[in-house]
C-alpha cells in the first residue's frame, strides 16, 4: 500500500472518530486523571519507604499514608476501568455508524451489484472488517493523546527533582515511537492481504456451502476439498505474517523500554555509592527522589509501550478500512434515485427507446432495443437463456444503469423517485425469498397498518389458506423457506405481491420449480389479479402464452420480434423455433410418463 493512500485512510478513520467524540474525550480524561493517580501512589509509597527506613518514623504515624495509597489504588483502578468502558462505547458508536454506511450503499447499489460478488465476501465487509476497526477507536486513538499527556505530566514532576533522570526520559522517550513506525510500515500491507484473502476464502466457501448438493451429485467435492484446501492455506499464510511482525513490533518495544528502565536505575544506583554526582540540584540523591523516580520508570514508557501494541490496531484497521472506504466510494450516480413522485397512478405504462443496459463496469448488456408495455394489458419476455432478459427487468427495476430512454408513464426513470416506484410493483419470482420469521410477517413484510380481513383475503385468492388455516398465521418459517414445500413458498409469494397491490406485475418463472398442481394453483391466484393492471411475464413455457396480449422476444441482448402469439408462432423466426422444441419436449415428457 503506497503513502498517499494509507494517509487517505488515516484520515477517513480519523473523520469518523469525530462521530463519538463525547466518548473519546471522556476515555482521555480518565487516562490523565489515572496518570494523577499514579503520582499519587508513586510519592506516597516513597514517602513511606523513605520514613520507615532513613528517618525511622513509626508506623503508627504513617496510617494516612496508607489510606491515600489504598485510595489511590482504587482511585486509579475506577479510572481504568471507566476508560474501559468509554473506549469501548467509542468503537461502538462508530462501528453502527460505519456498518450502516455499508447497508445504506448496497440498499442504493441493489441486487443486481450486490450478486456481482459473493455473499461471503459481502459478510466479510460488514462484519470481521467493520468489527476489526473496534481497537482503533477502543484503544489506539485514546492512547494516541495518553502517549503525550501521561509522559508529559511526569516531566513536568520529575525534572524539579531530578533533571538527569529527566533528560534520561526525554532523550530515550523518542526512541519507542520511532522504531514503532518502523515495524508498522509493513503491519498494514500485511493486514491488507490478510483481510482481501479472507474476503477469498469466505465468498469461496459460503458458495460452496450454498452449492454442496451440486457438488455432490456431480462427484466434484475432491476437487472443491483442493481448492478450499489451497485458499485456507493462503490465509494461513498471511495471517502468520500479520502474527510474526507483531511480535517482532512487541520485542522491539521491550527492548528499547527494558534498556532505558535500565539507565535510570544505572544512575541512581552509581549515585547513591558516590560515583555520580549530578542531577540533584546540588541537595544530593535522597531515597525518596531513587524510589519516586524509580517507581515512575516503567510508567513513564508505559503509555508508549501500550501505543506501540496498540499500534498493531491501527494498521489491522486501515487494512480493514480499504476495501470499506473503495466500496463506498463505488459510484451510484448513474442508479441514484430521482425527485419526481410517480403518487398513486391507476395504470402504469413503460415505454423503452433505443434503451441499452450496462453493467456498472460500464459493459453493454442489452440493447439498443425499443419497445412499449402499455396499460393494463400483459406481455411475456422469452428468450434463451443469456439473452439479457433479467438485465433488462433490473433496469426497469432501477437496479441497473441505461442510456437512452427508459419511461414510466411518461417520466424517465432517471428522473423518478424510485421508491415511489417500486411501491407500484408487485413481484414474483421463481425462487421466492422468505425471511426467518411467521407466515404473517413473510405476507406482510412487518407492515402494521395491514388488516386480518386484507392478509386472509390475499391467502385465499393465492391459494395458501389450505396450509395457513392449518397452521396458523403465527408459525414460524426458517430461513431459506424451511418448513414449507416450493409450492406452498410460491404461494405465500404471491399473497405478498396481492398485499403490495401494485399496478405493475413482474412475474419472473413463477411456475417454473411448482409441480402440475402448485402451477395451477399459483397461475389461477395471478390470473384473477392482473386483469386490470400491466403485467410482464419472464417465462421458458411458451404453449401458455396464448392469452397473453403481446410477446417480446430476445436474443444476446437484442429484441428480435415483438408480436402475439398468433403471429409469433407463424412467422419462422426465434420463437418459432423455441414453440417447436418446447413442444417437442412436453411430448417426450409425456411419453415417459405413459
Amino acid at each position: 500500500m503506497d503513502k498517499t493512500k494509507q494517509r487517505t485512510l488515516n484520515k477517513w478513520l480519523k473523520q469518523q472518530s469525530k462521530l463519538a467524540k463525547r466518548w473519546l474525550m471522556i476515555a482521555i480524561g480518565l487516562g490523565v486523571l489515572s496518570s494523577i493517580f499514579l503520582l499519587v501512589q508513586a510519592a506516597l509509597l516513597a514517602s513511606i519507604l523513605h520514613q520507615l527506613i532513613i528517618e525511622n518514623v513509626d508506623k503508627s504515624e504513617l496510617v494516612m499514608h496508607f489510606i491515600g495509597l489504598a485510595l489511590s489504588v482504587v482511585g486509579r483502578a475506577g479510572c481504568t476501568w471507566g476508560r474501559e468502558i468509554a473506549g469501548y462505547r467509542c468503537g461502538e458508536q462508530i462501528r453502527i455508524y460505519i456498518r450502516q454506511l455499508i447497508l445504506d450503499k448496497l440498499r442504493e447499489l441493489g441486487p443486481a451489484y450486490i450478486k456481482g460478488k459473493p455473499a461471503g465476501s459481502w459478510a466479510t465487509l460488514l462484519l470481521e472488517q467493520v468489527e476489526d476497526m473496534q481497537d482503533f477507536f477502543s484503544r489506539y486513538l485514546p492512547q494516541m493523546s495518553l502517549s503525550v499527556f501521561i509522559p508529559f505530566i511526569i516531566l513536568v514532576v520529575v525534572f524539579p527533582i531530578n533533571w538527569a533522570a529527566g533528560l534520561i526520559f526525554l532523550l530515550t522517550a523518542p526512541l519507542v515511537p520511532m522504531f514503532m513506525a518502523l515495524v508498522g510500515m509493513k503491519a498494514a500491507d500485511a493486514n491488507r492481504k490478510n483481510f482481501k484473502a479472507l474476503q477469498r476464502l469466505s465468498g469461496h466457501f459460503y458458495d460452496r456451502l450454498q452449492s454442496m448438493t451440486t457438488i455432490r451429485l456431480f462427484n466434484r467435492a475432491d476437487a472443491e476439498t483442493e481448492v478450499l484446501r489451497g485458499a485456507s492455506e493462503v490465509f494461513r499464510t498471511r495471517t502468520m505474517d500479520v502474527l510474526k511482525i507483531a511480535f517482532l513490533s512487541s520485542a522491539v518495544l521491550e527492548f528499547f523500554t527494558s534498556l532505558s528502565i535500565a539507565m535510570t536505575a544505572v544512575y541512581f544506583g552509581f549515585s547513591y555509592i558516590g560515583e555520580l554526582n549530578f542531577g540533584h540540584y546540588g541537595v544530593g540523591v535522597t531515597l525518596f527522589a531513587g524510589l519516586f523516580i524509580l517507581i515512575l520508570a516503567p510508567e513513564f514508557y508505559q503509555p508508549l509501550r501500550d501505543l506501540g501494541t496498540f499500534y498493531h490496531a491501527k494498521q489491522q484497521a486501515v487494512g480493514a478500512a480499504e476495501s470499506i472506504v473503495e466500496f463506498l466510494d463505488t459510484d451510484i450516480t448513474k442508479v441514484k434515485s430521482g425527485n419526481i413522485d410517480l403518487a398513486s397512478p391507476s395504470s402504469i405504462s413503460v415505454e423503452a427507446s433505443d434503451l441499452k443496459v450496462i453493467s456498472p463496469e460500464g459493459v453493454d448488456l442489452v440493447g439498443p432495443i425499443s419497445f412499449t408495455l402499455d396499460p393494463q394489458q400483459s406481455t411475456a419476455l422469452v428468450g434463451p437463456s443469456g439473452a439479457g432478459k433479467t438485465s433488462l427487468i433490473n433496469a426497469i427495476l432501477g437496479f441497473m444503469p441505461y442510456e437512452g430512454s427508459l419511461k414510466i408513464n411518461g417520466i424517465e426513470l432517471r428522473e423518478l423517485d424510485l421508491a415511489s416506484w417500486r411501491k407500484q410493483i408487485s413481484w414474483v419470482g421463481q425462487n421466492p425469498l422468505l425471511l426467518h420469521g411467521t407466515i404473517r410477517d413473510n405476507v406482510t413484510l412487518g407492515k402494521q397498518e395491514i388488516s386480518e380481513s386484507d392478509i386472509h383475503q390475499a391467502l385465499s385468492q393465492s391459494h395458501a389458506d389450505e396450509f395457513v388455516n392449518q397452521h396458523g398465521l403465527e408459525y414460524m418459517i426458517s430461513d431459506r423457506s424451511g418448513g414449507l414445500s416450493v409450492g406452498q413458498s410460491q404461494r405465500l409469494a404471491l399473497a405478498r405481491a396481492m398485499i403490495q397491490n401494485g399496478q405493475f406485475w413482474l412475474l419472473d418463472e413463477p411456475t417454473a420449480s411448482l409441480d402440475a398442481r402448485s402451477e395451477q394453483l399459483v397461475m389461477q391466484g395471478i390470473n384473477s389479479n392482473i386483469d386490470d393492471k400491466t403485467a410482464l411475464l419472464v417465462t421458458h413455457q411458451l404453449e401458455p402464452l396464448k392469452a397473453v396480449d403481446k410477446i417480446l422476444v430476445m436474443q444476446n441482448g437484442k429484441l428480435l420480434e415483438q408480436g402475439n402469439y398468433q403471429q409469433l408462432s407463424q412467422a419462422g423466426g426465434l420463437f418459432e423455433e423455441m414453440l417447436s422444441a418446447n413442444l417437442a419436449q412436453h411430448n417426450n415428457e409425456g411419453n415417459l410418463d405413459a
